[in-house]
């Protein structure tokens, strides 16, 4: 497989030699069209000067050599022809020249054609005397000077492209290897974390790559970091899960050794063990089924969006918590009620989670604040419960983590829940923010925007 860098040497040195060719024939023929026209400027200046001379319009003076001796010059040839196509009068010395066969023409022709070897530019016009043609004046001459100069033209053109083409070739070479550099690292980086298993980010150096490659490595590293942070919290998960799957499991296995010992005949020993069994069973319960819904709400598509009354769904689930757990909520919102487009099922989760909590660690009555704007609405949770240290609130949305005096597993609850009300909140595109002073209560404010379902 064809690598990068050769590609775009390939492509480079093709192109190059493209206009090259198209360059070369450019000036080459501009070359000759400039040189041939001056040839044929000199030419014509030459006849006009003999058809000045009167003796030449006299059909016996046709024939006298002084005629055109004056204006001869080497590789040319001068003659004279006649009506009966014989010459009458020529002066040359090259052999070639004097060997081309007559054709005579009776109107001005002028042209370039090889004989035998040689370009050669001819010139004839007809002779006049008292406006009836007498003969023929043709002027040949031979463009070995200019050959000689289009065949110096030609070299230098192609000794420039040569070396053109290998500069393009060095220079692109270097160019794409500074250009590739910092990809074949970033592959380089991505075998030896293959190996190893190790992340690793890429040194960038930014006075040497380029705006783009910047952005590439950049981008790489902030992925790298990413997977990094997300194989912390995983790593952190299992560690966490795994000590808090640790302690149910070991009372469950204690009692019921206890009861497989000498537990069977005394029946408070079996309650005993029998209810720490159902206790720490329920606990394992609720610990996999929030582990569970954290797992789906990973996923970006875990929602299932429609329009509902929030202010309704809030009301039931007051009215619903205030039945089982004979504590008073009070739910404050405008009469005709707020209008949002999220999934009902996970924000009834939401509140579930926030009241939950508010339930257990307050004894006051619930205060639940909803207001709206022409963007957002907006949702606040307050309790007047034992509050939360400043310095914790911080780590309040961590998996697994506890309130140290608070969140105790004497509540029951398994440090989950503001970990999944906070990817709700999220993937909902809200904030959550947590106000709360030590027993003077807290205080949960949600914000989402209002869309369009």
């Amino acid at each position: 497989m064809m690598t990068l860098r050769k590609r775009f040497t390939l492509f480079t040195i093709f192109w190059l030699i493209f206009i090259l060719i198209l360059f070369n024939i450019f000036v080459y023929f501009f070359v000759i069209k400039i040189t041939t026209r001056t040839e044929q400027q000199l030419l014509s200046n030459k006849v006009n000067l003999l058809l000045d001379n009167k003796k030449i319009q006299e059909v016996s003076y046709l024939s006298n050599p002084d005629l055109l001796s004056e204006f001869y010059n080497v590789n040319e040839m001068i003659r004279i022809v006649n009506l009966q196509g014989n010459v009458v009068n020529v002066i040359g010395s090259d052999e070639e020249l004097l060997s081309m066969p007559v054709e005579f023409s009776w109107k001005h022709d002028t042209g370039i054609k090889t004989f035998p070897s040689k370009r050669v530019m001819y010139l004839k016009v007809p002779l006049y005397n008292k406006m009836e043609v007498i003969g023929m004046l043709e002027i040949a001459r031979k463009l070995n000077l200019l050959d000689s100069y289009l065949q110096i033209l030609v070299g230098a053109l192609s000794v420039t492209s040569l070396g053109a083409i290998l500069f393009a070739i060095f220079g692109t070479y270097w160019f794409t290897s500074r250009l590739t550099a910092p990809i074949q690292h970033m592959v380089q980086t991505m075998r030896e974390i293959d190996r190893s298993g190790k992340l690793r980010q890429i040194e960038m150096d930014g006075k040497e790559e380029s705006a783009e490659l910047q952005q590439l490595v950049r981008a790489f590293n902030q992925m790298i970091e990413r997977l990094d942070r997300t194989f912390e919290r995983q790593k952190q998960f299992v560690a966490d899960a795994s000590h808090e799957l640790k302690t149910p499991l070991t009372v469950i296995s204690s009692y019921a050794g206890m009861l497989e010992r000498w537990g069977r005949n005394d029946e408070k020993i079996r309650d005993e063990a029998v209810q720490a069994i159902s206790k720490e069973a329920q606990r394992l319960q609720n610990l996999t089924k929030s582990m569970l819904t954290l797992a789906e709400a990973e996923q970006e598509d875990w929602l299932r969006l429609s329009s509902f009354d929030v202010v309704k769904m809030v009301d039931e689930l007051a009215k619903m918590l205030h039945t089982t757990f004979n504590r008073t909520i009070r739910v404050h919102s405008e009469p005709i009620g707020v209008m949002m487009t999220a999934d009902r099922d996970k924000m009834r989760q939401l509140f579930v989670i926030l009241l939950d909590n508010a339930i257990k660690y307050s004894k006051e009555p619930i205060d639940i604040t909803i207001t709206s704007t022409k963007s957002m609405i907006r949702i606040l949770v307050a309790d007047k419960g034992i509050g939360i240290p400043e310095e914790e609130i911080a780590y309040l949305f961590e998996r697994f983590y506890r309130v140290d005096g608070a969140r105790r597993r004497a509540t029951g609850g398994v440090g989950l829940g503001m970990s999944i009300a906070k990817r709700i909140v999220d993937l909902h595109e809200g904030n959550i923010d947590v106000f709360s002073k030590p027993n003077l209560g807290t205080t949960i404010a949600l914000q989402f925007p209002k869309k369009s379902h």
